[in-house]
């Protein structure tokens, strides 16, 4: 029950950092408003006309994973800070396992994305996305997916990095390529073979893919904007969000025990 309970202390304390920081929610929010609105209106006004492919609710949806990935990713990440202030002082030493202040981060880092979420279907209504009440849900289901997977994501860059400087200045290289070979802003089938293997290797990819197969099923245009089946995506996001929490969470915790 002590780490069920620091488990859930530590989720809330992240949700409620955010709630308590309005400046930081609406300057996280401000990047997929771009995205978007400017970007999805951009393509659509220039290559959306006379075909049948409708771009903002392509870049919704990649925009949607990406923000929920990258959101994760970089919030368990900031353990590297938390290391350093009063708070997380007592939380390292106390009698509560090193996986449950990872579990707890995860967890909140998840409950503050899913936030985040919320604004994002709110500027892809106002850009004119239109989505049903059981493509609103496969939303949720498939944010909350990516969200661990981009936590455990986190947690495997986290294990090896040192200060929150050397993160600063790591973590754009991993994240921004990321953003093209994934397919959040355009289609990416026909890539260039070694253009192709990057993308196969950037787990944003799976993220965004499982995104569009729930959001597409049963639309004419799946075939379009989806690479792989829901079940292809979610197994492969299975076996790497276990590789990835299992070995980052252990270097995570032996480089504890050792400083």
């Amino acid at each position: 029950m002590r780490e069920i309970y620091a488990v859930l202390t530590l989720a809330y304390r992240d949700l409620l950092k955010l709630l308590r920081d309005p400046t930081r929610l609406i300057s996280e929010l401000m990047f997929p408003l771009l995205f978007i609105v400017i970007l999805g209106g951009s393509l659509e006004s220039s290559f959306g006309k006379g075909s049948n492919f409708d771009y903002i609710t392509y870049i919704f949806t990649g925009v949607f994973a990406q923000t929920l990935f990258q959101s994760a990713s970089m919030g368990v990440i900031s353990l590297i800070d938390d290391r350093e202030n009063d708070f997380s002082q007592e939380v390292f030493v106390s009698p509560i396992s090193r996986y449950t202040i990872i579990l707890g981060k995860i967890i909140g880092e998840t409950l503050v994305a899913m936030t985040q979420a919320l604004g994002i279907l709110v500027f892809g209504l106002a850009a004119g996305v239109r989505f049903s009440f059981g493509q609103l849900i496969g939303l949720g289901w498939s944010g909350i997916v990516t969200c661990l997977f981009g936590a455990a994501f986190g947690v495997i860059i986290l294990s090896n990095l040192n200060n929150r400087r050397t993160a600063d200045q790591v973590f754009p290289y991993i994240m921004l390529p990321q953003f093209f070979l994934a397919g959040v802003f355009n289609p990416i089938q026909g890539l260039p073979w070694y253009l192709d293997f990057l993308s196969r290797i950037s787990p944003m990819r799976y993220a965004v893919d499982l995104t569009r197969d729930i959001f597409y099923i049963g639309r004419t245009d799946y075939i379009h904007a989806v690479l792989q089946g829901p079940g292809y995506n979610l197994t492969l996001m299975t076996v790497a969000f276990l590789i990835f929490l299992f070995i980052g969470t252990f270097l995570f915790v032996r480089k504890e025990q050792n400083r």
